[in-house]
């Protein structure tokens, strides 16, 4: 299931111009890597396939002095493959796999500053986020205001920051907490 949902994320970078392999990587990287990532373990056996299925087609660009340049293109019939999926319903992750919260859950047996730690390091790694989300935003705003596609783009920043946003509330909610904890009972173990 995972490299028909690889195809759609090329599909729809390709949406956005003609790309080769490395191009296409380099902006997952550069835009929907925060919710979506792609290998070039990935990309290429995908693009294969798209050209394959008529979705997609290359050119080789001649380079001089350097390697042939690949450079896939959305076809109709691709680009119509794109738009069947975005219509249809997007299915959920069934379990985020969280390695924090799973330290967390069995936190009795460790030290309270050891959590506290755990969630400290977690909170900072939002705060770095949100930052970066920020600066995504105000680069958009600045460089894409007559893309398109820069509406859905900023939507897509907005949910990060918002999701972000709620993390850091709930680390310091849990700061408190795990703090009063501390001074309920010292530390123990």
């Amino acid at each position: 299931m995972r490299e028909t949902k690889s195809k759609y994320a090329i599909l729809g970078m390709l949406s956005i111009e003609p790309m080769s392999g490395y191009d296409i990587k380099k902006e997952i990287q550069e835009s929907i890597s925060y919710f979506w990532a792609e290998s070039y373990g990935q990309i290429y056996p995908v693009l294969k396939s798209l050209v394959a299925e008529k979705l997609v087609t290359k050119t080789v660009q001649k380079g001089a002095g350097k390697p042939d340049r690949h450079v896939y293109s959305l076809t109709e019939r691709g680009r119509k493959e794109l738009r069947a999926w975005l219509a249809e319903g997007a299915s959920m992750p069934k379990v985020e796999r969280n390695e924090m919260l799973l330290k967390l859950f069995f936190g009795e047996e460790v030290a309270v500053s050891v959590n506290i730690r755990h969630v400290e390091e977690f909170r900072e790694l939002q705060r770095v986020l949100l930052e970066k989300y920020k600066a995504i935003e105000k680069e958009l705003k600045a460089t894409c205001a007559d893309n398109p596609n820069a509406p859905y783009w900023l939507m897509t920043v907005r949910y990060g920051q918002q999701i972000r946003q709620a993390l850091l509330d709930w680390c310091d909610e849990t700061l408190t907490k795990l703090n009063k904890m501390v001074k309920a009972a010292g530390d123990k173990h």
